[in-house]
């Protein structure tokens, strides 16, 4: 017959490295440590900012020389000179 122990509970106390501020959480571990807690990061708290690429975009067009302008100002020549 199985031993139906449950695990030894424990409510510690756990300081976020980011933020410093201290939450209660019942746990089976003694000590735990956390790097971010939902108070600092930006997921939880809707504060995410979008990093754009733009300037990878236009290290490409000048790499290659190429502007959507151009582009469409080859096809105009080539349609006025038919």
């Amino acid at each position: 017959m199985k031993n139906k122990k449950q695990p030894k509970m424990y409510e510690i106390e756990v300081v976020c490295d980011t933020c410093k501020e201290k939450h209660k959480i019942g746990t089976t571990v003694t000590k735990m440590k956390i790097d971010t807690c939902s108070n600092c990061d930006s997921f939880y708290n809707n504060t995410q900012e979008f990093i754009t690429v733009a300037g990878q975009v236009d290290k490409f067009n000048k790499k290659y020389n190429y502007t959507l302008h151009k582009k469409e100002k080859k096809e105009e020549n080539k349609n006025d000179k038919k």
